[in-house]
């Protein structure tokens, strides 16, 4: 790949063959509104260039940078930042960074299966031929109502519902087994897998509420569905506009973009006349995937509220073991407090003082000791009674 700004056609098995080594940051592939894929590896002043937005929107596709999910509309472009999908969209092509990453490549595909049914459907419109009466052309004629920016949007919400969905059943089927287990049985190790899983969930609720943020923001406000509606802008425009920006030098071989402009005016003429601020078919869409979004991030939060219903389980069973504990301790302390009559009575008549009734009463010492011993016996089988009934100490 030439860094001149020069096109190598994509091939699928070629794509998964580019070590990573090759692999920069400026690695691009651009699809045209055929479908056809080609790989880039140009600098940020070339895009910047091609699709006319600024430094400042392109450095929130800088892989090196951690920039939260975000969909921002440009005049002629529409920047995609949707975690691993970095994207620039246009009413024509389709700018995707790092196609050769593992996450990527099944957005790079899908785009290349989705993109030529509308590519088609936009030149028969263009050029005056019948529809084909056949059952798949009137699938994609019926497909090819949407314009070309939405296509690839969808691809792209799709994907990234898709890939946090997956990750949600994956932490899913992680969580639940091991919460059942911790509650089965309280060891370091199941604390720690817990914990572990804890801060995974956390770290992908983060995400997930993200992206749901972002297109609830969009659903909220109708000017910023409007800036999307990127082929309605074009359609409205001037053709010799379109001269401006000599961005059609990368393809030499292709139409002019005044010519492209034409055929999307012819095709978009009936969308001309419609209101600007009917945002009615991009709001269906991001609804859609709002609702996909939302539902994975209510399954998160149901995962949350068990991790929490099984953490308040768990400091209920320590606090139980915990007063245990402590009734154990005095109960022992108790039975201690008995044991000392006997040191009591060793001490009495340990002492060298002399005492009268010590003489000739030598029978006192033996009652003594008997009576404090049976006292003491009495409250010592008491108190392991009374623990054995509570569950203290085994039988």
């Amino acid at each position: 790949m030439a860094r001149d700004g020069s096109v190598v056609p994509a091939d699928p098995q070629a794509m998964a063959l580019v070590k990573k080594k090759t692999q920069s940051s400026r690695s691009w592939i651009l699809f045209d509104a055929s479908g056809q894929g080609s790989l880039l590896d140009v600098d940020k002043y070339a895009i910047m260039h091609r699709v006319q937005i600024h430094a400042r929107d392109l450095r929130i596709l800088d892989p090196l940078l951690s920039y939260p999910s975000t969909i921002l509309g440009r005049e002629k472009a529409i920047v995609l930042n949707l975690e691993h999908i970095k994207a620039i969209i246009t009413a024509e092509e389709v700018l995707l960074r790092d196609p050769t990453d593992d996450n990527v490549v099944p957005v790079v595909e899908e785009l290349q299966r989705r993109l030529p049914q509308v590519g088609s459907g936009h030149q028969q419109e263009a050029d005056g031929k019948e529809y084909n009466v056949g059952q798949h052309d009137m699938e994609g004629a019926e497909e090819d109502e949407s314009p070309f920016e939405f296509r690839a949007l969808e691809v792209a919400l799709e994907a990234i519902c898709s890939f946090l969905a997956a990750r949600t059943t994956e932490l899913e089927m992680a969580a639940y087994p091991a919460l059942d287990e911790l509650t089965s049985k309280i060891s370091s190790r199941n604390l720690d897998r817990v914990r572990k899983l804890k801060s995974a969930m956390t770290r992908l609720t983060a995400r997930v509420q993200k992206v749901r943020d972002e297109l609830e923001q969009l659903l909220d406000d109708d000017d910023d569905m409007a800036d999307l509606y990127l082929s309605r802008k074009l359609a409205s425009a001037s053709p010799v506009s379109g001269s401006r920006g000599g961005g059609g030098a990368w393809f030499a071989a292709s139409p002019t973009i005044g010519s492209k402009i034409s055929r999307a005016s012819r095709a978009s003429l009936a969308t001309v006349h419609l209101d600007e601020n009917d945002v009615e078919e991009l709001e269906m869409l991001l609804e859609a995937y709002f609702m996909q979004i939302d539902g994975t991030l209510n399954k998160l939060t149901t995962l949350r509220e068990y991790i929490d219903d099984t953490e308040d389980y768990i400091n209920i069973q320590l606090d139980n073991h915990r007063n245990q504990l402590i009734q154990l301790e005095l109960f022992l302390s108790s039975g201690t407090v008995c044991l000392s009559f006997f040191s009591l009575v060793t001490a009495i008549f340990g002492m060298n003082i002399p005492y009268t009734w010590n003489e000739n009463h030598g029978y006192m010492f033996k009652w003594v000791v008997i009576i404090s011993g049976t006292i003491s016996a009495v409250t010592f089988l008491l108190i392991i009674a009374y623990a054995r009934k509570k569950g203290l100490v085994g039988s």
